[in-house]
């Protein structure tokens, strides 16, 4: 018996239920998805199984490039999210770039515990640097109100970080009118919220960061009275 092909036979079989809806639905639906990718967005999110892309904002494939990590994290010195950014941005020219993090993620979560967790430890340093950077802000938060405190913040770094990246701001001296997003979405409703950090290249971005950031602080200390 081949344990590996049975295993996976689920799988195959709602592929095929799949395929042979969508062309039920749409008879062109595949000759057209090969003959073109033509997202206008880029979907940088958690690897939550939970939080599926094209799914939460209803595009079909083809229609949102997507990439995720653990905790939706931008950095600098990572070639596969650089490379991935540098191609949606310079090759499939999107216009909106979205940051969508989620409340209850395990990446935050661990950040927070003062145990050690393995290699996710190198990764999520950013978020434990953060957390001490805002400890006055977040004086008093506890349980789950620092946890999506903390997730917000999060997301709103990233978006920050992108702002700055080099290719960003090439993009925007090429007056190319890409724009950066930071949503968050929440497992028990399926809404996804804007956190008001959206950025181009004429807003005051670093303005707009940090008033996004007091809001969020402000938002966490009133809902944990």
């Amino acid at each position: 018996m081949d344990t590996c092909h049975d295993s996976l036979a689920p799988l195959f079989h709602n592929n095929r239920a799949w395929a042979a809806g969508m062309r039920a639905a749409d008879p062109d639906f595949f000759t057209r998805l090969v003959g073109q990718q033509n997202p206008r967005w880029l979907w940088i999110g958690c690897s939550d199984s939970r939080v599926p892309a094209n799914q939460i904002i209803g595009l079909d494939p083809g229609e949102v490039f997507v990439h995720r990590n653990v905790a939706n994290l931008v950095q600098p010195g990572d070639l596969n999210c650089m490379s991935m950014l540098q191609f949606a941005v310079e090759v499939l020219r999107v216009e909106h770039v979205i940051v969508c993090g989620h409340y209850d993620c395990g990446g935050v979560r661990a950040a927070l515990e003062d145990s050690a967790h393995g290699l996710v430890d190198y990764w999520i340093w950013s978020i434990r640097e953060m957390r001490t950077r805002h400890a006055a802000g977040l004086a008093g938060l506890a349980g789950r109100q620092l946890r999506d405190t903390l997730c917000e913040l999060n997301i709103i770094e990233q978006v920050e970080r992108l702002a700055k990246s080099k290719i960003l701001r090439e993009a925007w001296e090429r007056d190319w009118p890409v724009q950066v997003h930071g949503l968050v979405y929440r497992l028990a409703d399926g809404l996804i919220q804007d956190l008001g950090v959206s950025l181009d290249r004429s807003v005051t971005q670093v303005e707009r960061v940090r008033a996004a950031e007091q809001a969020c602080l402000a938002r966490g200390q009133a809902q944990s009275e």
